[in-house]
Order: C-alpha cells, then sequence, then structure tokens
C-alpha cells in the first residue's frame, strides 16, 4: 500500500517495504552490492548481525543528554544500565581507567579530545596526511586544521616507516601542546611508548589514534597505547566490526574534562541505539571468538601482501603489522584513481590513497590501500587472499580478460555468502 494512501493506524505499525518501498529497494540493491563485491576498503567492514539488531532499535526513541545519573530528560534509567554497560565494557576491554562511549563517530572523538585540553591556536604535532595520517590531525580544510596550529612529522624516504629521531627533532623545534600518533593509512605498528618518551621529553600531552588497529589491539595483536598515552580514540566499526561510531578512553585525571568537552561542548543528545551496539560490539570483542578472528585479518594481510610482492607489486614497507596493506605504484604506469576504477571493474573495491612523497595529488594518487577485515568476516582465508592477490595483478594488465577476472571474484563471494540469513526489509510485526 503507498503511504499516501495509509491511516495513521496503519502507519503505526507498517514496515519499511509499505512504507516507502524506494528505500527498501535501495537498501536491498546495497545488500546484494556487498555480497557481490570483495571488500577491500580498511577502513570498512561488516558488522556483526546482533550490532545491526541494536542499531535499529527502540533506543533511538529516548532523549538522553548528559550522562548516566545525570541526565537532563527523565526515563533514562534503562538507557544508563545500557551506556554504563558500555562504559564498562570498553574500560576492561583495553584496561582504560576511563571511557567515553557518547561520539558519534572517530571525527568526534579526534575533536573531544582537542577540545578538552586545547585551546584555538595551540601547537599540536601529528602525522602528515600524506604519509598516512587522517584529516582530523591537521587538514587544513578540516576544523582540526582550522582551530589549531597543526605541525606534522613524517616517515623516513629509505624504509617508509615512522623515523622516531625526526620526530623527537620536530617536537624539540615546534614544542606542541598535544602529540598525536596513529593514522589511517600507516601497515606498522605504532609504537606508543617510543611516543611516550617523546612527549615526555618535550612537556606535551599524548593521543593516539587507534581507529584502524583497536581490533588488533583488543584481541593482542597489537601493544595496547593505553598505558602510554594520556588519551586513545578510536571507531568502532573497522578492525572492531561494530557499529559506524566513536569513543575515547583516557586517564582518570582528564574524565571530567573529556566529559564536559563531549557534552554540552560539543554533543547534544547522545545516539543511544549506537550506545547499545556499541556495548555489543566491546562484549564480542571480549571473546576467544573474536580474538580467532584478528588472527585470521592479521594472517590474510600477511597473506596478501606476500603474493602481492611475489608478483612483483611494491608494497610499502614491505609488508604489514596490521590488517592494512598499501600497494605502491610509482613504479607503474597505474594512478591510484586508475588502479581503484580497474579493480570496481572486477569486483574488488578499494580506495586510491596517496603515498608517502607522492608528487601526484590526493584526488589522483599513487597507492591503493587494502584492507582484510571485511572479506575476512566473511570467511575468505589464506589461500582465498592469495587469489585475491591474483586478481589484482592480473587486473592491473593492459590485456587483462575483465570477464574472467569478475567471475573469479564472484566465485569466492558466491563460497563465502555474506549474511545467508537475511532476508531483506520486511514488515514490522506488531
Amino acid at each position: 500500500m503507498a503511504v499516501a494512501q495509509q491511516t495513521f493506524d496503519q502507519l503505526r505499525t507498517a514496515g519499511l517495504a509499505d512504507v516507502d518501498p524506494q528505500i527498501a529497494d535501495l537498501l536491498g540493491r546495497e545488500l546484494d552490492r556487498q555480497r557481490g563485491q570483495i571488500e577491500l576498503i580498511a577502513s570498512e567492514n561488516f558488522t556483526w548481525p546482533s550490532v545491526l539488531e541494536a542499531v535499529g532499535s527502540v533506543p533511538t526513541n529516548k532523549y538522553a543528554e548528559g550522562y548516566p545519573g545525570a541526565r537532563y530528560y527523565g526515563g533514562c534509567e534503562v538507557v544508563d544500565e545500557i551506556e554504563e554497560l558500555a562504559r564498562s565494557r570498553a574500560k576492561e576491554l583495553f584496561g582504560a581507567e576511563h571511557a567515553n562511549v557518547q561520539p558519534h563517530a572517530g571525527a568526534q572523538a579526534n575533536m573531544a579530545v582537542y577540545f578538552a585540553v586545547l585551546s584555538p591556536g595551540d601547537r599540536v604535532l601529528g602525522l602528515s596526511l600524506d604519509h598516512g595520517g587522517h584529516l582530523t590531525h591537521g587538514l587544513k580544510v578540516n576544523f582540526s586544521g582550522k582551530l589549531y596550529e597543526f605541525h606534522h612529522y613524517g616517515v623516513s624516504r629509505e624504509t617508509m616507516t615512522v623515523d622516531y629521531d625526526e620526530v623527537l627533532a620536530r617536537a624539540k623545534e615546534v614544542r606542541p601542546k598535544l602529540i598525536v600518533c596513529g593514522g589511517s593509512a600507516y601497515p606498522r605498528t605504532v609504537e606508543s611508548d617510543r611516543f611516550r618518551e617523546i612527549a615526555d621529553e618535550v612537556g606535551a600531552l599524548l593521543m593516539c589514534d587507534m581507529a584502524h588497529f583497536a581490533g588488533l589491539v583488543a584481541a593482542g595483536l597489537h601493544p595496547n597505547p593505553v598505558a602510554h598515552c594520556d588519551f586513545v580514540t578510536s571507531t568502532s566499526h573497522k578492525t572492531l566490526a561494530g557499529p559506524r561510531a566513536g569513543f575515547v578512553l583516557c586517564r582518570e585525571e582528564h574524565a571530567s574534562k573529556l566529559d564536559r568537552a563531549n557534552f554540552p561542548g560539543m554533543q547534544g543528545g547522545p545516539l543511544m541505539h549506537g550506545v547499545a551496539a556499541k556495548a555489543v560490539c566491546f562484549g564480542v570483542a571480549m571473546t576467544e571468538a573474536f580474538r580467532e578472528y584478528q588472527g585470521r585479518v592479521r594472517a590474510n594481510a600477511d597473506a596478501l601482501a606476500a603474493t602481492l610482492t611475489e608478483r612483483g607489486h611494491d608494497v610499502l614497507t614491505g609488508g604489514t603489522d596490521t590488517h592494512l596493506v598499501q600497494l605502491d605504484l610509482r613504479r607503474t604506469e597505474w594512478t591510484g584513481l586508475a588502479a581503484q576504477e580497474r579493480l570496481e571493474e572486477c569486483r574488488l573495491t578499494a580506495n586510491r590513497n596517496t603515498v608517502p612523497f607522492d608528487e601526484r595529488p590526493p584526488k589522483i594518487a599513487s597507492g591503493v590501500r587494502l584492507g582484510t577485515p571485511a572479506a575476512t568476516m566473511r570467511g575468505f582465508g589464506e589461500d582465498d587472499f592469495r587469489e585475491v592477490a591474483a586478481i589484482i595483478g592480473d587486473a592491473l594488465q593492459d590485456d587483462a580478460d575483465l570477464d574472467a577476472l569478475r567471475a573469479r571474484a564472484v566465485a569466492l563471494c558466491d563460497e563465502h555468502p555474506l549474511y545467508p540469513g537475511f532476508g531483506g526489509y520486511t514488515t514490522f510485526v506488531a
């Protein structure tokens, strides 16, 4: 029945397909798209069905400005328990003294830290964006670059990894109030203990953005930055495989400032359905099954990097310590954009990315960023990722047989179906 023909009483219990068949169709098509291609974007993942259920749940109806036990609305007794559970699980999972689970996204998580301890114009030192940093680490057109005086360190031209002597030299030169470590396209271990030493030497606070590798930290496969940092920010949807959202961990001495910076300083009412989904995510991340998943993510990344290298492709830093593999195309005729488009023709979804010392602009770039969490969630193993690497290698040939390559990618998808029990969007049952 068309929505214009439905009565108020019918709308109160109608499902999406009845109220808006156009959106229901688009959501179904998006599900088909995800099922029918190999997702290699390092910042994306397929979340658990339990998280999808929590995201679509009734706390979306509830305003809860403030924090548990100190809300500005009535009727918050249940969502207080939800948020407390999410906070306690986050603290337990990462060994943190304090957690704020209200930030809507990773950018807001970083913003909350900046608002907590910085004033406009304060100096900050972070990883250069074209060397793997994130836009909230000082991009001129981003709020971070507009409000604060960001300075940057980079990677070594010889090793393509962070040169900690250079970081120390830059820190002594800049004398920042805050140092930021971590990034969005850095494939090696972030040594937060060494950043701590540098921060202490120049009297700076230290923040780690672990958005990309938080799942590996939770599983014990990457050093935990919490012990060394004043603040640790993250998303919950990358390697953690939770909802699209953010959170912040910090030392108790910063808790009050952080919470006030987030609310009322930055956000209004939290998205309590998202907070519920974060609680589910943190709970799952405490399990042995999750640790097994993260182990597969790491093994698959190594298999992908090694096979690409064996086929003569340049992989930034020669491999990876995380879920992320950066393909360096500078010795070829391919740009990052052209490679991304070619891979998409073969049912492989990735994203172009600058490489350190790239001479091409970011919209073109000379690299392709690849990640293993999403396909691993589907059940891909090391042999499957060796086949993925082979498809990539064959695709980046002038005489590539695109039909044959698509068939190989589809065969992998068919072998590892995504959400096999999910039938789409049906009518709500009152």
